[in-house]
Parts: C-alpha cells; sequence; structure tokens
C-alpha cells in the first residue's frame, strides 16, 4: 500500500508527499484470522498470547487492549480489559503479569484477569483490540469494564486490531 502511495505522489511530482505507518498490533503465537493455539485457552494453560505492536500515533499517552468475543451468544463476551499500558513497552510477552503502571478492568466472568477462549459450540472470533489514547485513564484496578471502556470515550487516537478463532474440541 505503501509503494502505491509513493508511487501516486512520484506520478504526480509530489515531493512533500509522507506517510504515516500504520499503527499495528499482532500476535507471533497465531497468524490474523487464524486458530490460537490451546495454551492460550480454558482447554489449555489459559495463558495471555504474546501480543506486539508498532507505530503508536503520535501524542499517544497510554494504550488499552480489550479481547472480546462477538461470536458468544446474547451479548459480546470481554475476555480481557487492559488499560493505562505504558507506551514504552511495545510488546506483552504469553502469561506477562500485569505492567508496571497498568490495570485491568473485570471482564464478562467479572475478574479482573485474562480469561481465554472457552466457545460453548462453532467456531468463535476473537477480537484483541489496541486502544491509543490521549490520556493515562484515571481507573483503579478492578473497576467494572463499562466504567473503564466509558473513560476511553473521546481519548481514541487510534486503533489497531488483530483477530484469532478457536472452537472447543
Amino acid at each position: 500500500m505503501k509503494m502505491l502511495a509513493a508511487l501516486f505522489c512520484f506520478t504526480l511530482g509530489i515531493t512533500n508527499c509522507s506517510f504515516a505507518a500504520e499503527f499495528a498490533l499482532s500476535s507471533p503465537a497465531f497468524n490474523m484470522n487464524s486458530m490460537i493455539p490451546v495454551e492460550y485457552t480454558c482447554h489449555g494453560k489459559d495463558l495471555s498470547p504474546p501480543l506486539m505492536w508498532h507505530n503508536i500515533p503520535a501524542n499517544t499517552q497510554s494504550l488499552a487492549l480489550v479481547m472480546d468475543d462477538p461470536d458468544a451468544p446474547g451479548k459480546i463476551w470481554q475476555h480481557w480489559i487492559l488499560f493505562n499500558i505504558p507506551i514504552s513497552l511495545t510488546q506483552l510477552e504469553a502469561g506477562t503479569p500485569v505492567p508496571v503502571g497498568a490495570g485491568q478492568a473485570q471482564n464478562s466472568w467479572g475478574k479482573a484477569q485474562y480469561n481465554g477462549p472457552c466457545p460453548p459450540l462453532g467456531i468463535h472470533r476473537y477480537v484483541f483490540k489496541l486502544y491509543a489514547l490521549d490520556k493515562v485513564l484515571n481507573l483503579s484496578d478492578g473497576v467494572d469494564a463499562d466504567t473503564a471502556l466509558n473513560a476511553m470515550t473521546g481519548h481514541v487516537i487510534g486503533t489497531a486490531e488483530w483477530i484469532g478463532l478457536y472452537q472447543t474440541l
């Protein structure tokens, strides 16, 4: 895409053409839209998967990560809400403890922690969405999900996402 944009600028003779690199999230444990390994699910060790990101938008003051299952029956099921991730970090290792300065909100089980995929039936999508925020959120560890998500409203300056799949065997 960047190559195409650069070619466009060159063709039109635009010399001050610049393109910001895209804010991106990925996991070395599984490809986009592929199966999440069992060790990151309720059928394995239930570890949070390794995640990495790059090209955080300018003026970002903190990051928030939300993992949810939009295919859960009845409502979106939140598996993990991590907020106030320091912008100095560029990754979370598998099973990582909460980074210093960060906090966790309650997931749909009412727990302030990671709970991996554990769908009832069929293949479910698990969306990891990383939010670049223009402020550090004034929240306490263990707040309810709605409070954490509402605190982000109006402060999101960029998002990146990675999607994994899982089904109960």
